[in-house]
């Protein structure tokens, strides 16, 4: 009953089945068995049907199952392409990967971000839909096609067409776990203060983190996820992370508290 509501609510959306059964062949590569999983995979929050039960259909349970399948089927990738690489650079490509500005990147390369069903204004222009449309296809193929087809179809047809491996293992995008990683080394003690930042609205969600280093803020940064906020907050300080810069900056701190 649930998937039959699905298929009346969300055809009126987007039109004739034919129409979705060729886009997920030409992206992905599969014939869909259940059309109506990729539909609701496209459907933005901002676009969100509400049943007469309360529910409200949207991408974003499917969002959330791509992410775990995603990263799942990254570590496989990573771990046969990269025979040699420890844990650590296995985790910090992964990152890469599976970050929002790839994701978005990746989206947009395979034309998803044009058949996004969304409604203009407010949170539907937020700019991580692309990304998170990507992530709830990948929670659609897994549903339709099972674990090892959807292995198959994202290292085959979307991570060694359009992934440069080499241009993520040279690119720095984890700048978290750099500056934790330098101040490991330095003997620092560092944390983030994460929380809402002004305006915060479930619509349109806000946050501003702060690095403090032995226990004096040296930078801050905003973003609409915590995770997004961390990172700018911690690129807001990368510059001072070479050897001299770093000194320079440890010896402010010392001055400070001192």
């Amino acid at each position: 009953m649930f998937l039959g509501v699905l298929a009346s609510l969300v055809g009126r959306f987007n039109g004739r089945d034919r129409e979705f059964y060729s886009l997920v062949r030409a992206i992905f590569g599969i014939r869909a068995r259940n059309i109506d999983l990729y539909k609701l995979a496209l459907m933005h929050r901002s676009a969100s049907v509400e049943l007469a039960d309360g529910t409200h259909l949207n991408n974003e349970r499917l969002e959330f199952l791509g992410d775990a399948i995603l990263e799942a089927v990254v570590s496989d990738y990573l771990f046969i392409e990269f025979p040699a690489d420890d844990e650590g650079g296995l985790t910090r490509l992964r990152s890469k990967i599976v970050s929002r500005q790839t994701l978005n990147s990746l989206a947009e390369s395979l034309g998803l971000d044009r058949h996004i069903i969304r409604h203009t204004g407010g949170s539907a222009v937020q700019k991580h839909i692309n990304g998170d449309a990507l992530e709830a296809m990948i929670g659609a193929i897994y549903l339709d096609q099972g674990y090892d087809r959807t292995n198959r179809v994202l290292i085959n047809n979307l991570f060694r067409r359009h992934l440069d491996l080499d241009e993520l293992v040279n690119s720095e995008t984890d700048y978290k776990s750099r500056l934790i990683e330098w101040c490991q080394k330095s003997r620092q003690s560092v944390q983030f203060s994460t929380g809402h930042d002004k305006g915060y609205t479930s619509q349109h969600p806000l946050f501003r983190s702060a690095v403090v280093i032995d226990g004096i803020e040296v930078g801050h940064g905003v973003g609409e996820t915590k995770k997004e906020a961390e990172q700018h907050a911690a690129h807001a300080v990368s510059d001072a992370l070479s050897d001299e810069a770093g000194d320079w900056l440890l010896e402010n701190i010392d001055s400070y508290r001192g």
